[in-house]
């Protein structure tokens, strides 16, 4: 007979392996699937954000950011540094040993919320019972039966047409967390969060850079007057990124890459690197997941079709995270587990789609919540603007990195927080202000009329909502 559970959720990512916890927090007899491995053969739960994308690229995000502050920064703080060097393979190991620690860290987590674990890849047999039969193909093939389902099987990079991966000369996310030595020349696709973020860790240890880009506009997602001071700092820092081309063909061979192009203004033009990261974008992941069994619906791209609850064309099936629409972060994932977990218990899970921060996490970091200036532009909506550089902030000055700046976008009338943008240090953590403020729908002079630490980072945030009604006091 097959073990039974109430909720069973498919994929141990950021929005799988939450949402088990709290369906086992609330009370459900709760199973995940996942078939993540480590380099031994063992469970690896955390999918993609944990195995190769948010935890180990910022693990060498920070090694590389050592690097430079070392080469660069440390003599300005009268700190001499000689013969510097930089040991890749340590600086992957360190990695490696951060990955693991949160892969054990989700395992020892199932343990204490009583959450079972199987180790492989989940599926759908049938409708059964008034659920659904599920199989675990791992080391030993087992199937269970759920009467409530939760997919979460994230998402895989997107291939460039005529050039799969081979993580050796052409890389997706995964390969360029394993590069064993810097690459003299390395070529990107793709100018967005993790072409970026890749671009700068490998430019950092010594590595000629160039990123090609098919839009026109630099980071479209992000307020205009952010992405114009990134683009200058990038071009500035080394980063060589080419907007509007047209890739035309892409010959890997034993010493490189040979990427031709058409650029913006037509001419014909080869890209010649060691190593090529493809970073466009990602696709749902249902790979093996049998949803005709069952009828699962599928949209054009693949993705599993849901309403505004993550609610399926199924009773009782669920998805969250990449596999749906919306954006692919790893924190939305989470807060739509666990929406799920609450709303089979009969609550109310709430995911609020406005109030998603978004962060680039380059140096400087960039950060944002809320509507864009060209957003509002277009939706006709009135605001007022204010803005407050990190070259005015004490603390800034002291840490001795003040590029950048933090921006409020008001309503002209309620003076409702519409926005907020952040380019500079830590704009990760100082988003959060933000978040919550949005959330509570605060006005601008809400931040303006709160005390913040001085001297500090937060400072900044508080003289832009200041400068929406034209009255900062430090600039």
């Amino acid at each position: 007979m097959s073990k039974q559970f109430d909720v069973v959720v498919i994929g141990g990512g950021p929005g799988g392996y939450i949402a088990a916890i709290r369906a086992a927090q609330l009370g459900f007899n709760t199973a995940c699937i996942d078939e993540w491995k480590n380099d031994k053969g063992g469970p690896a739960p955390g999918g993609t954000c944990t195995n190769v994308g948010c935890i180990p690229s910022k693990a060498l995000l920070q090694s590389s950011e050592h690097f430079e502050h070392a080469g660069h920064g440390f003599a300005d703080h009268g700190i001499a540094m000689n013969d510097l060097k930089i040991d890749i393979a340590k600086m992957v190991g360190r990695k490696d040993t951060v990955v693991k620690q949160n892969n054990d860290g989700i395992l020892y987590l199932f343990k204490k919320n009583k959450v079972t674990f199987f180790h492989g890849r989940g599926s759908f047999v049938a409708a059964k019972d008034g659920g659904y039969e599920l199989k675990v193909a791992g080391a030993a093939e087992e199937t269970i039966t759920a009467k409530h389902v939760i997919v979460a099987t994230g998402s895989n990079a997107r291939q460039l047409p005529g050039a799969p991966f081979d993580e050796t000369n052409i890389l997706s996310n995964d390969g360029a967390l394993r590069i064993p030595a810097v690459p003299k020349k390395l070529g990107v696709i793709g100018s967005g969060v993790i072409g970026l973020e890749m671009g700068s860790v490998w430019r950092r240890l010594g590595a000629d850079v160039t990123i090609l880009e098919a839009l026109p506009a630099f980071l479209g997602a992000a307020d205009e007057s952010v992405a114009k001071e990134a683009a200058k700092v990038f071009k500035k820092q080394g980063l060589n990124i080419e907007l509007g081309v047209k890739i035309s063909s892409v010959e890997n061979g034993k010493d490189g890459v040979a990427v031709k192009y058409t650029d913006a203004k037509g001419a014909e033009q080869t890209l010649a690197v060691d190593k090529l990261i493809v970073s466009i974008g990602r696709v749902a992941n249902t790979i093996g997941l049998n949803p005709e069994a069952v009828g699962l619906k599928l949209d054009e791209r693949g993705a599993i079709v849901v309403d505004d609850e993550c609610k399926t064309n199924l009773p009782n099936v669920w998805a969250v995270g990449d596999v749906v629409r919306g954006p692919m972060l790893a924190h939305k994932a989470e807060e739509e587990g666990v929406a799920v977990a609450e709303r089979i218990a009969g609550q109310h899970g709430h995911v609020n789609f406005n109030t998603i921060p978004w962060v680039i996490y380059t140096s400087p970091e960039i950060a944002w919540v809320g509507r864009t200036e060209q957003q509002l532009k277009a939706d006709g909506v009135a605001y007022k603007a204010g803005q407050f550089p990190f070259l005015a902030n004490g603390r800034a000055r002291a840490l001795g990195d003040t590029t950048g700046f933090v921006k409020f976008l008001a309503d002209a009338k309620t003076d409702e927080i519409l926005g907020v943008h952040i380019i500079g240090p830590m704009a990760s953590e100082l988003i959060s202000e933000a978040v919550v403020a949005m959330e509570f729908k605060a006005s601008a002079e809400d931040i303006a009329r709160i005390c913040h630490a001085h001297p500090s980072l937060s400072e900044a945030t508080k003289e832009a909502a200041l400068a929406v009604d034209k009255r900062t006091l430090n600039f």
